[in-house]
């Protein structure tokens, strides 16, 4: 079942639209990957989802964010509740969320115990000792040691412990969903692996649903599901994993692949040409036929595609699709 169903999501800062027409089901139990160049509008998708978009953002009317409740008996349009109904039915209850960048999430003058605390009391769960009690446990299972963390300051922990604390505090309310917005940001190649492999343990063990968000496809290879491929607010390519690993259909998502290296194949790596649109003058047609090295003349750059079904679950929105499935790679290598 789907127990998260966005439909239709278009989002505005003033007048400049951030995101268009956005559909995207999460499916309970599955990883689902978010990837795109920096600017392709996943984080505001993320903020729309907890509803913490800037007061700039306006939502369009006909959008939708349906949640589905385990059992089916519940579904909830969550852009139509107040704010109030938000913080108390929906988030760190039913859907958490890790931010790109810890330095963000803490407060520099609060020790770690304090912030689980206080995290827990604003959704009225107000006993210390079994708070605590959960929070010890929470940290074993991110591979710290509670009698150290509880009573450190941020500026104490190095930055993967920080990004472990802050997976542990997504976690202190059981959410059913949590959102990984560039959870590896600024880590090194090691502690990368040991934060993914971490997700995928606790993944298992308290059966969640994952949104992760990312640049780099490499990174999520073993640990995705399903991905979409975003591109200057809109959706270029949305398949299984062996979809678009193997049968990619998008320029943009074979651009994507293209720069990443693959383990015992000694290849050169070929980045996409230019730079990602400026918002404030997208080009007509297709966003990426700028950059496409088989744009088609008086079509890519005139009419703008739409996302269509090419094979069960693998949808593509792109004039050209053919090709781009029968070449591949070699589209960037002439």
């Amino acid at each position: 079942m789907n127990l998260l169903e966005i439909r239709n999501l278009e989002i505005w800062y003033g007048d400049i639209r951030i995101l268009k027409a956005v559909d995207i089901d999460v499916k309970k139990g599955e990883t689902l990957v978010i990837v795109g160049e920096s600017g392709s509008g996943k984080t505001t998708l993320a903020n729309a989802i907890m509803r913490s978009l800037p007061k700039i953002a306006r939502i369009g009317e006909s959008s939708r964010i349906y949640f589905n409740d385990l059992d089916g008996r519940e579904r909830i349009d969550l852009l139509q509740l107040d704010d109030a109904e938000f913080r108390e039915k929906v988030r760190w209850r039913y859907i958490s969320m890790v931010t790109q960048s810890t330095m963000n999430v803490f407060n520099p003058t609060m020790n770690i115990r304090d912030h689980f605390i206080e995290t827990a009391k604003s959704h009225s769960f107000n006993d210390k000792e079994k708070v605590i009690e959960k929070t010890a446990s929470l940290l074993k299972m991110v591979n710290l040691d509670p009698s150290r963390v509880l009573k450190a300051f941020p500026h104490e922990l190095s930055g993967g412990m920080k990004q472990r604390v802050s997976i542990a505090l997504a976690l202190l309310l059981n959410p059913k969903i949590m959102i990984l917005d560039e959870p590896t940001t600024a880590l090194d190649v090691i502690t990368q692996r040991v934060i993914l492999d971490l997700l995928k343990d606790i993944k298992r063990k308290m059966d969640l649903t994952y949104i992760l968000i990312t640049h780099d496809l490499g990174l999520v290879a073993d640990i995705a599901d399903r991905i979409v491929v975003l591109y200057a607010g809109s959706i270029m390519e949305n398949g299984s994993i062996e979809d678009i690993f193997y049968r990619p259909c998008n320029p943009y998502t074979i651009g994507l692949l293209n720069s990443v290296p693959k383990l015992g194949e000694f290849r050169e790596l070929v980045s996409i040409p230019g730079s990602p649109p400026d918002y404030r003058k997208l080009p007509r047609g297709c966003k990426f036929s700028p950059r496409c090295p088989i744009s088609i003349q008086g079509t890519c750059d005139v009419i703008e595609p739409s996302l269509t079904e090419v094979a069960p679950g693998h949808s593509v929105a792109c004039h050209n699709c053919k090709l781009a499935l029968e070449k591949g790679v070699k589209i960037y290598n002439h």
